[in-house]
């Protein structure tokens, strides 16, 4: 009745309202029949085509699928903190994905707003998704707000990722990565110092190190991306921080098509804070831009080095390099992803090891046996077995990302199962690093002595374990996260050893990455 209703007017309507209103009608039932596809017939459609095949999982609800029932899933959780000692974290850590393969086995689906979710909890084929070797598979992207920490390199497909990585990787060449060992063990002995001189009398305190190694990881990142403008940035992480805060309240609204439009207070407020990064960024890029036309070359830390490479690459065709709004996401991004993943992995090192005080004093004795007290070099870092053992076994149990996710581009088939265009393939890293069918029946336990021979002979499946991704796309500042995590804690073990605080809580939870709920107190002992 009020279709036909608008009609009457329109036809009543002199000649230029009638067409205009014609379009607006026209426009109004395009728009409509749109979101009815995206977020009904779409969505039905692929339920159907994976239930036929016998996979199983959660029943869709209109446009927001599972958000509702994953965030009151995590809310219960995290009310609920795990027993010292205790490793099976996932039931905490992704308590939806738990009761859906409890409830539905290991080939079950979600949703992701109208997206279907489907866990692929096989090594092989994850191996097979992530070499994509026939282009079938494609990284998930999400909205404008989500690409504001950082969109660099890990968000780009095609001719524009391959672009940036060619240009990025003489910068991480682990040769350079070399070069920037004197500023990770000046970041870390400015902890030291720090530490030490909070001792009390007794000879002990009490520290937090989830924020001391956030900011060692930091500086860290500072210090080696801008040299001298290192300030500068240690701004922009503060910036980071605040940002990051900001978007995990926007996930609630992700799938309200145009939320990221409205003023709210909240979206003011990350426009705000990526104008600031994005001026303190362009000022610094200027800077040694300009001082690298005069000649006064500096590709001691990452900004320089990118900046040669860029010029390298382009040989005076702008097309062929990066521009420097380019330049200026892919310094974000690496300032995001290089401290979460640091700090991350060292915070969960010092608390295994504070539960596990006999691979603490392994670790301990075979530094001091071996350097003493001596600032380590490379070499010397890479010939400490013990230490690389326990930072990947941290890495298994303790994953800074905990799935990695792929969408499919066409009809796909694996493992004898065709998967549709449209779906998001879950590639869950803690769950195959826990999984006792590749990893023994100890695959809960904190045995470091599994990568005694190394990483391809811990598992009963060498793509078993992939903290840092794999493929083409495996994390460019992998080398860059552990060398600095390597030296910050034999840095530790050569002057502290380290216990849980009694007001400890074992609580791991994701915001990005995984991370301590409570914090990570721990109390220091100089040796």
């Amino acid at each position: 009745m009020a279709a036909a209703r608008a009609l009457l007017l329109i036809r009543e309507a002199p000649l230029p309202w009638a067409v205009a209103g014609a379009a607006a009608a026209v426009a109004l039932l395009y728009l409509a029949a749109s979101t009815l596809e995206w977020a009904w017939w779409t969505p039905r459609r692929l339920d159907r085509a994976l239930r036929a095949q016998g996979l199983r999982g959660t029943r869709y609800h209109l446009f927001t699928g599972d958000l509702m029932e994953n965030e009151r899933l995590n809310r219960e959780a995290r009310t609920k903190p795990l027993p010292l000692g205790c490793h099976d974290i996932i039931p905490r850590v992704l308590p939806m994905l738990h009761n859906v393969v409890k409830e539905n086995g290991t080939l079950s689906f979600t949703w992701l707003g109208p997206t279907p979710r489907v866990m692929i909890p096989d090594p092989e084929l994850v191996r097979e998704i992530l070499s994509n070797k026939f282009g079938h598979f494609g990284k998930q992207q999400f909205g404008r707000a989500g690409k504001l920490l950082g969109d660099g390199v890990a968000n780009h497909e095609g001719e524009k990722w391959e672009k940036h990585r060619r240009i990025l990787n003489p910068a991480f060449h682990h040769e350079k990565i070399k070069r920037m060992l004197p500023v990770f063990a000046t970041c870390c002995i400015d902890v030291i110092n720090r530490w030490e001189n909070s001792i009390s009398s007794e000879g002990s305190s009490e520290i937090d190190i989830w924020p001391e190694f956030q900011n060692l990881s930091g500086d860290a990142i500072s210090r080696t991306a801008f040299g001298s403008s290192y300030q500068e940035g240690m701004k922009i992480l503060q910036l980071q921080g605040e940002l990051a805060e900001s978007l995990i309240q926007s996930f609630q609204t992700i799938f309200i098509p145009g939320y990221w439009f409205l003023p709210t207070k909240n979206n003011r407020r990350m426009r705000e804070i990526n104008r600031e990064m994005n001026n303190i960024l362009r000022g610094i890029i200027g800077k040694r831009e300009k001082a690298m036309k005069n000649g006064e070359t500096n590709s001691d830390d990452l900004l320089g080095l990118l900046l040669e490479s860029n010029m390298r690459q382009s040989n005076g065709n702008a097309k062929q390099g990066l521009t420097t709004e380019d330049v200026i996401e892919e310094c974000k991004l690496f300032y995001f992803a290089g401290m979460e993943t640091t700090s991350a992995l060292l915070t969960w090192t010092l608390v295994v090891l504070s539960m596990h005080p006999e691979w603490q004093e392994q670790a301990r004795e075979e530094v001091l046996n071996h350097f003493g007290r001596a600032t380590l070099d490379f070499d010397s870092l890479n010939r400490l077995k013990i230490a690389t053992m326990i930072l990947y076994e941290v890495l298994r149990l303790y994953p800074p990302i905990v799935f990695l996710s792929r969408g499919t581009y066409k009809e796909v088939e694996l493992c004898g199962i065709k998967y549709p265009a449209g779906l998001s393939l879950v590639l869950p890293i803690i769950y195959i690093h826990h999984d006792p069918k590749i990893w023994g029946e100890d695959a809960g336990k904190f045995n470091p002595e599994r990568f005694a021979d190394g990483i391809s002979s811990a598992a009963k499946h060498q793509a078993a374990f992939f903290p840092f991704g794999g493929g083409p796309r495996i994390c460019i500042g992998q080398n860059f996260a552990l060398l600095e995590a390597k030296m910050a804690l034999c840095t530790i073990l050569q002057r502290f050893s380290f216990e849980l605080s009694p007001s400890y809580t074992h609580a791991p939870y994701t915001v990005v990455t995984l991370r301590p709920q409570y914090g990570a107190p721990i109390r220091l002992k100089k040796l």
